[in-house]
C-alpha cells in the first residue's frame, strides 16, 4: 500500500486524516508544519503529499516551492488540503502547482477514495 505524507498544523484534522488513511491500509507519515514535512521527505520517500494550505511559519504554498525545486522531490503529488472553497480557490491552487485540491472538512467516507484516485493518476512532467 502506499506511503502518504500529511501535513497538518490542525491537530484534530491531523488526527483524523492519519486514522482514516491508516483505517484503510495507507502507511502514514503525520507532521503539523513545513518544516517537518521537509524533514520527513530527507528521512525517506512517499507516493503522495496532502498538504493544508494556511500553516504558520511555512505554508503550504510556500513548501510545494521547496518541493518543486529540489530534484529529488520535484516529481512529488502534492495535494491541496485546504478550508479555502471560495469560488476561485481551487483553480488557484492548482495554477500554483499543486496536483490536485480536496476542502476541509473531509468527509470521512470519501477521504481514502478521494486519496486513491490522486494515487492512480500518474503526474505529468
Amino acid at each position: 500500500m502506499a506511503r502518504l505524507l500529511v501535513v497538518e498544523d490542525n491537530r484534530v484534522n491531523l488526527e483524523l486524516m492519519t486514522y482514516v488513511l491508516t483505517a484503510f491500509g495507507y502507511e502514514v507519515v503525520a507532521v503539523d508544519n513545513g518544516p517537518a514535512a521537509l524533514e520527513a521527505l530527507r528521512a525517506a520517500p512517499v507516493d503522495l503529499v496532502l498538504c493544508d494550505v494556511h500553516m504558520p511559519g511555512m505554508d503550504g504554498l510556500h513548501l510545494l516551492k521547496e518541493l518543486r525545486q529540489d530534484a529529488a522531490t520535484a516529481g512529488l503529488r502534492v495535494i491541496a488540503v485546504t478550508a479555502a472553497a471560495m469560488v476561485g480557490d481551487k483553480e488557484r491552487f492548482l495554477a500554483a502547482g499543486f496536483d490536485g485540491y480536496l476542502s476541509k472538512p473531509i468527509d470521512p467516507h470519501a477521504f481514502a477514495q478521494q486519496v486513491q484516485g490522486f494515487l492512480d493518476v500518474k503526474r505529468s512532467p
